[in-house]
């Protein structure tokens, strides 16, 4: 039985014994990363990691896939503003680090599909549960925009340099199965039905374990993460900043949302 529901604009905390479930709650949007997903997500973070009841988090998603990732009105409003673009850039430099020096083992349980800088953030996980059907994707390129909002970061982490730019030079998408062979995902389960299971398997044994232990060992591990983090996020956010300036990034949301090829002038 769940113990407490915490409700926010574009996640909500289900809370159950020393288990906390941090869901995504707008699949009318398909969970886009917008201002308020974005802005909201790090508060939420910081609140379940001073919750000494809290010993683990799943992290999951409604609606038929986890999340479209970045959402296309941003890389317009940020093209044709450029105080909106660099508010954008700390406001995603702030995201990511929140979820990269998350003090708790952090569960992912990914339905459907996941893009760009959800995917991202998926990998910082300490265990990621997939399905066959699972399918994990950073498209930036396809966008015209830089793989600058955590992808350089985790990618090559746990998949290896060159794996990680034979995906994200080419933008293109993992199965879960895929994934899970990369090192990208942890956890493989047969059908989509039974990934929130498994992650709360997952999470649930972890929290039985002494927490001072697991948090400070978890503490330990982020300084890996963080040693990538400090090299790569913010020229990585600042590159991707740069290419929302240009032609191409305009063009590439025209071209998506009237479902044509890009005509790419390289400027």
């Amino acid at each position: 039985m769940t113990d407490a529901v915490e409700t926010h604009h574009a996640v909500e905390v289900h809370r159950n014994g020393h288990v906390a479930e941090l869901r995504l709650n707008r699949p009318d949007t398909l969970n886009a990363f917008d201002d308020t997903l974005v802005n909201e997500l790090p508060e939420v973070l910081i609140g379940l990691a001073r919750d000494t009841g809290v010993r683990a988090v799943v992290w999951t998603s409604t609606g038929k896939h986890f999340s479209a990732g970045g959402d296309m009105e941003t890389i317009l409003a940020g093209h044709a503003d450029l105080n909106v673009l660099l508010r954008g850039v700390d406001d995603g430099r702030r995201l990511f680090r929140a979820f990269a020096d998350f003090p708790k083992p952090l569960v992912t349980a990914v339905q459907g599909s996941s893009f760009g800088v959800a995917t991202s953030l998926i990998f910082t996980s300490d265990a990621v549960v997939v399905s066959p059907a699972t399918k994990l994707a950073d498209p930036h390129v396809h966008m015209g925009l830089v793989a600058g909002d955590g992808g350089c970061v985790t990618w090559p982490l746990s998949a290896g340099l060159a794996r990680a730019k034979r995906k994200l030079l080419w933008g293109e998408a993992l199965t879960g199965t895929e994934a899970v062979e990369l090192g990208l995902a942890t956890d493989l389960v047969d059908s989509p039905e039974e990934l929130r299971d498994k992650a709360f398997e997952l999470a649930t044994k972890v929290a039985g374990i002494p927490p001072i232990a697991t948090q400070l060992t978890k503490r330990a591990l982020n300084r890996v993460l963080a040693a990538n983090t400090d090299q790569v996020l913010d020229t990585g956010f600042y590159l991707e900043a740069l290419s929302n300036r240009s032609a191409d990034a305009v063009e590439a949301v025209n071209a998506f949302k009237e479902k044509r090829e890009g005509r790419w002038t390289g400027a």
